[in-house]
C-alpha cells in the first residue's frame, strides 16, 4: 500500500511539472520608447527698468519691454539648430523707438561643454538723420534730411544704425551649481558707423541648490560678466571739424572710438517660468568718449565754448553723456518652451 502511495505521488509530481512546462507564460510587454521630437519653440517676454547693452543704456535709462520667438530643431540631443525673432523698446539719438533682432545659429554640446555659433542682426527702423549741414567734415554731401534735422547739443547721428554680428559662445558646467563661460562677437560696422567692433567677455554663474528654499519651488542664482569692447575708426559722418588746445585732431575722415571695459553682477530669483533679476552694470568710458560713441540726444555740457567739462580728442564739443555710467536694472521675465510648458 505504501508503495502504491509513493508511486501515485511521483506520478502527480511528474504530471504537475509537465503541465507547468506546457503552460503559456504571459510575456511582459515593455513600454514603447519615448519618441524623440526634434522640434521645439522657445518664447518669452520681459519688462526692465533699463535696457543695458554692454554697459550702455539703449533706452535713455527708461523702462523697456521686450519679447522673443525662437523655433528650434534638434538634430539629436546634443546638436540644435535655431532661428529667432526678437524685439525691444529703445530710445536712440536718431529717434528710433524699436529694436528688431533676427538671428540664427547652431548649438552643439560635448559633455560639459555647450557651444553656440551664429549671426545676429540688429535692426532699428524709424530713425531720422540729424546733422545740420549739407556736407560732413570731409565735404561728402549729405541728404536733405540730414541737413535739415539738428540735435540741440551738436551731436550727429545717422538714420540707419542697423548692423550684424557673428558670434561664438561656450559654457562649461563645472557641477550642478557652477557654470563658467566666454563669448566673442564681431561686426565690420558697429551701429552702421563704419567702425569695426569686437566684443569678448567671460561669464560666471552660481545656482543655489534646489533645497535652499525648501519645497517652495523658488530658485536663486548669482551671475556676472566682465567684457571688453574694441572699436575701430568711424566713417567721415562722425568726423570732427575742430579740436581744442592740448588735444589731438581734428579728424575729418572719422574718429577712432575709445575701447572700453564693462562689467555687471546680479542676483536672480526663479519661480516656474518667471525670473526676477536685479543687476548692477558699469563701464570705464568717460562721459566725453561715451558721448562721441553714442551721440546721446540727452547729453549735457558746455556746447558753446571750447572749455567743456567732457572734452576729449574725439569729443571736442565737451558735451558729456551719462548713457555709459553706472546703472541698476530690475528685470522681470517669463520664458517658456513648447515641449516643456505647453504639453
Amino acid at each position: 500500500m505504501k508503495k502504491i502511495v509513493l508511486l501515485a505521488t511521483a506520478l502527480a509530481m511528474v504530471s504537475g511539472s509537465a503541465v507547468a512546462a506546457d503552460m503559456r507564460v504571459k510575456a511582459y510587454k515593455a513600454p514603447p520608447p519615448v519618441a524623440f521630437d526634434p522640434w521645439d519653440i522657445a518664447f518669452g517676454s520681459s519688462i526692465a527698468s533699463d535696457y543695458i547693452f554692454r554697459g550702455i543704456t539703449q533706452s535713455n535709462h527708461k523702462p523697456s519691454v521686450s519679447a522673443y520667438f525662437e523655433p528650434r530643431y534638434n538634430i539629436n540631443p546634443n546638436l540644435q539648430l535655431y532661428v529667432g525673432l526678437a524685439g525691444a523698446s529703445i530710445a536712440f539719438a536718431n529717434r528710433a523707438a524699436a529694436e528688431i533682432d533676427v538671428y540664427g545659429g547652431i548649438r552643439p554640446t560635448f559633455g560639459a561643454f555647450a557651444f553656440d555659433f551664429g549671426v545676429w542682426g540688429y535692426l532699428y527702423p524709424g530713425g531720422t538723420c540729424h546733422y545740420g549741414a549739407a556736407v560732413d567734415t570731409a565735404l561728402n554731401p549729405l541728404s536733405n534730411e540730414c541737413a535739415t534735422n539738428v540735435l540741440f547739443n551738436g551731436n550727429v547721428i545717422k538714420k540707419n544704425l542697423s548692423f550684424f554680428e557673428a558670434y561664438a559662445k561656450v559654457n562649461y558646467t563645472v557641477n550642478d551649481m557652477f557654470t563658467i563661460g566666454a563669448t566673442e562677437y564681431y561686426t565690420p560696422s558697429f551701429l552702421g558707423s563704419g567702425a569695426w567692433g569686437n566684443y569678448a567677455s567671460i561669464t560666471g554663474k552660481f545656482t543655489a541648490p534646489s533645497s535652499t528654499f525648501g519645497s517652495s519651488g523658488l530658485g536663486m542664482y548669482i551671475s556676472g560678466e566682465f567684457g571688453r569692447q574694441w572699436l575701430g575708426t568711424s566713417d567721415s559722418f562722425y568726423g570732427t571739424g575742430f579740436t581744442n588746445p592740448g588735444f589731438a585732431g581734428p579728424f575729418p575722415n572719422g574718429i577712432n572710438y575709445a575701447d572700453y571695459n564693462t562689467w555687471n553682477i546680479g542676483v536672480g530669483f526663479t519661480y516656474k517660468v518667471f525670473t526676477l533679476d536685479v543687476r548692477y552694470s558699469d563701464t570705464d568710458l568717460s562721459k566725453g568718449d561715451c558721448n562721441a560713441f553714442t551721440s546721446d540726444f540727452a547729453a549735457r555740457g558746455n556746447i558753446t565754448a571750447g572749455s567743456g567739462t567732457s572734452i576729449t580728442a574725439i569729443n571736442p564739443t565737451g558735451v558729456g553723456s551719462s548713457w555709459c555710467g553706472a546703472a541698476g536694472i530690475v528685470k522681470l521675465s517669463a520664458d517658456l518652451t513648447a515641449m516643456t510648458n505647453l504639453k
